[in-house]
Parts: structure tokens; C-alpha cells; sequence
């Protein structure tokens, strides 16, 4: 392997709607694993923006968070968490704007992940001026879960308070790398 390519890691993605709590159980996983995690690109992206952001905002977003995913990927111990990937701008682009760009959907088809955990939308809505919907959680949960069911990665649920988000996750996670060929 040279110096430019990307060590060969498990990765988990972590994906669902606004407020379900993925960063904090990125957060969760990498501690316990003793790894990195990827934080969602589009958080930093869109807070420095001098204004609002567009449609034409998301293909960049996609090409930060695959950038730094695999930036992060050099200094995983084992598997790599990512606060998010593809799918959810792909939900996202879809939910507000109604199709979603071809090279996102082409990125989507070509990257590879080992599990997908899907947050559920039982958390309490937290304000944030990054938040859009918080009457349409549901209804994005529903497609999160349409996407999962017609792709070929295993998926889990992540529901229920903290500790028991976290037991699921962890264990999921821990599965996942007992039956992992390298």
C-alpha cells in the first residue's frame, strides 16, 4: 500500500432525519471503539455560508463529506464512523427539491460501507438554525428506512433512550466486526 491509499476499515454509517441523535452517537461508538469518526460535512459547510444554501449547495456537500471520510479513514483503528453519508443528502435532495444529482446517486452506488444504523425519530426536537422540519420526522424516517430496505448493506435500528441507543449500536457494531472478512 502506498502512502496515498486508503487503509482497508469497516465502516459504519450512521443516518436518519434531523435531531436522532447521529452525531452524539458517532461520538458514543468511536470513544468506545477507541477510533475516529466523520463528522456531517454539511453542518460546517452551511455555517459558513453568507447565505441561505441552495440546491447547488449539495453536490460540494457530497464531495466534502467523501473527502473527509476518507481522510478520516487513515487514522481508523479497525472501522470508521461516519456521522452520516451519502443517503442523507440523497433523502434530503429528494424531500425538498423532489430528484437528486446523478453523480450523487453514482457516489452512492460505488462507495461501500459494512452497516448502516438508522436513527429513529423518538428523541425530542432540539432547536438549531440548521433544522428544517421538525413536523416531518416521521415522513423522512420512512424514507431513510425505504432507502435501507431496497440496498444491500445490513441496517439496524437505533431506537429508545441514550443507554439503550447505545447498547443496540454497540452491539450491532460489534456483530458486524466478529462476521467481517478483511
Amino acid at each position: 500500500m502506498n502512502a496515498f491509499e486508503i487503509p482497508p476499515v469497516a465502516k459504519v454509517a450512521i443516518i436518519g432525519p434531523e435531531c436522532t441523535g447521529k452525531s452524539a452517537l458517532s461520538a458514543y461508538l468511536a470513544d468506545y471503539f477507541k477510533t475516529a469518526w466523520v463528522p456531517e460535512y454539511a453542518r460546517q459547510y452551511i455555517g459558513n455560508l453568507t447565505r441561505p444554501y441552495t440546491e447547488d449547495d449539495l453536490l460540494p456537500i457530497a464531495h466534502g463529506q467523501l473527502r473527509i471520510e476518507d481522510e478520516w479513514a487513515r487514522d481508523a483503528n479497525g472501522v470508521l464512523i461516519c456521522d452520516t453519508n451519502l443517503y442523507v443528502i440523497k433523502v434530503w435532495s429528494e424531500f425538498k427539491y423532489g430528484h437528486c444529482n446523478e453523480e450523487i446517486l453514482r457516489n452512492i452506488a460505488t462507495r461501500h460501507y459494512d452497516l448502516y444504523l438508522l436513527t429513529y425519530v423518538d428523541l425530542p426536537w432540539e432547536e438549531d438554525p440548521q433544522r428544517e422540519h421538525p413536523q416531518q420526522r416521521e415522513a423522512l424516517y420512512t424514507l431513510y428506512l425505504r432507502e435501507m430496505q431496497h440496498q444491500s448493506v445490513p441496517f439496524v435500528e437505533i431506537r429508545g433512550e441514550r443507554d439503550q441507543r447505545q447498547q443496540l449500536a454497540r452491539e450491532a457494531v460489534e456483530k458486524m466486526l466478529a462476521t467481517r472478512k478483511p
